[in-house]
Order: C-alpha cells, then sequence, then structure tokens
C-alpha cells in the first residue's frame, strides 16, 4: 500500500482542506462518481484551478482500503509561487533569469532530474502547467536531492498565457525540438531566458512549440537518435551556463 501520509482520504475531508487553502497537488475520483457533495468539490476544484483525475477504483483502493467515497487529495510536497512573483523575484536579482518551462513531462523522476540540473545551474524557476505533468511528490523531491524545495516552483493554468506573460516581461523564448536546424550553440542565452521542454514521447505542443521565439536542438550522432527529457535540459542548461560564464 502507498504511503498515506501526502494523502486526504474522503470527501467531507477533502472539501476542508479545498475550502482551508490547503496546498493540494491533484484529486483523484472514483470513476462514475455523482452526488452533491461532488459536484460542489468539482465546482471548487475548478474554481480554484486545482487539478484532477477520474480512476479507477482500484487506483484508490491501493492508496486507501478504508471508507475513501471515491475521494482522495494528494498534497504538494512543496509550496508554488505565482508565475508574477517568480518573475519579479528573479528580475530583482538578475539581469538575466533563466527559467525552465515543462510541457507535458509525466515522470516523477524526469522531474526530479530536472529540477536538480536547474538548481545546478542557477535556473531561476521553474514552471509547469496545472495538467499534464508529473506531480510533485516526495518521490519528486528525493530524485531532485532537494532541488525542489530550493527552486521556485511555479503551476499555470494555462502554459501558452503563461509564455506571452514571459515574451511581455522581456524572456526570450527558446524551445527545445528535434524538428529544428539550429543547434543549441547557435542561440544566444545571454539575457533572460526561458526554456521550452516537452515530453519525451511527443516532445512540444505544436500549441506551444508555435509560440518559440527560437526553435533549437541538440546535435544526434548516434542511432539512438533521441535523448532522456531531463538529460536533453541538462545538455541546454548548461549551455546556457557556458555562455554566460564567458559573457
Amino acid at each position: 500500500m502507498e504511503e498515506k501520509i501526502n494523502y486526504i482520504i474522503g470527501m467531507h475531508p477533502v472539501i476542508e482542506a479545498v475550502k482551508s487553502g490547503k496546498k493540494i497537488e491533484k484529486v483523484l475520483f472514483k470513476s462514475g462518481l455523482t452526488g452533491e457533495l461532488f459536484g460542489e468539490l468539482l465546482t471548487m476544484l475548478k474554481e480554484r484551478n486545482i487539478s484532477f483525475q477520474f480512476v479507477p477504483m482500484q487506483r484508490l483502493n491501493k492508496i486507501s482500503k478504508g471508507s475513501h467515497q471515491g475521494v482522495i487529495a494528494q498534497i504538494s510536497a512543496i509550496d508554488f509561487i505565482s508565475l508574477e512573483t517568480a518573475i519579479e523575484e528573479s528580475l530583482s536579482k538578475n539581469k538575466a533569469p533563466l527559467f525552465v518551462l515543462l510541457d507535458g513531462v509525466s515522470d516523477v523522476r524526469n522531474l526530479g532530474a530536472i529540477a536538480r540540473s536547474a538548481e545546478c545551474a542557477m535556473a531561476d524557476a521553474i514552471i509547469v502547467p496545472s495538467k499534464g505533468v508529473a506531480a510533485i511528490t516526495p518521490d519528486a523531491v528525493k530524485a531532485s536531492a532537494g532541488a525542489l524545495m530550493r527552486l521556485n516552483i511555479s503551476k499555470v493554468s494555462n502554459l501558452k498565457e503563461a509564455i506571452y506573460y514571459l515574451k511581455d516581461a522581456g524572456f526570450n523564448i527558446v524551445a527545445a525540438t528535434e524538428k529544428s536546424d539550429t543547434l543549441i550553440y547557435d542561440v544566444d542565452f545571454r539575457g533572460a531566458t526561458a526554456i521550452i521542454m516537452g515530453s519525451e514521447g511527443k516532445g512540444i505542443s505544436p500549441a506551444v512549440l508555435s509560440l518559440g521565439d527560437v526553435k533549437c536542438k541538440i546535435p544526434m550522432l548516434g542511432q539512438i537518435g533521441s535523448l532522456n527529457v531531463s538529460v536533453a535540459t541538462s545538455i541546454i542548461l548548461f549551455e546556457a551556463v557556458r555562455q554566460r560564464m564567458l559573457s
């Protein structure tokens, strides 16, 4: 059975946790759940932009075989900050902040490894969407060697809107994609930069990719033709570090 310490179990406890402003990563509902309280909770989650998912009963029973009433909330292992605050704080300390945006990175270990590389590269923040990204659980924090506790992490409801906001704040949006002919070594990372990384399977979604000011790729010489997303992120981050140290 999974650890219960990071969960709130049952309809009424979850409703009260949401009302009280508890930091909730995601709410899991039993597939087909109905009822007045369910409708009330679902409305609150949508209003507060809290991620939720409908799952088979077996998934919930693995977490708690008690009376979960078809509802389990997963508590966030960290405190998120708003994108506005992340930008304001970074610009107050650094004329050329470095952000990482994750589009569809769903593996906890990849998320943790990306955060570890970002912290070592002195990136200022990681931006994640509220849906479609790995939950920031204690396992993710462990995989990051604690980096997720040191970095500013911002969760946004719409990644496209976040990119527009970053553009308005003066950031150059660099999208990593194998579909580009431009190598990372030909990209200027010395100014305020936000690097977009996509999922290992699908890459960056077309709608998000279209917003990149620059699209670039890591040169691949072997037969496999692709890198783990956390490795790719590290390579690009440290190309930015190299350029900044030489400038």
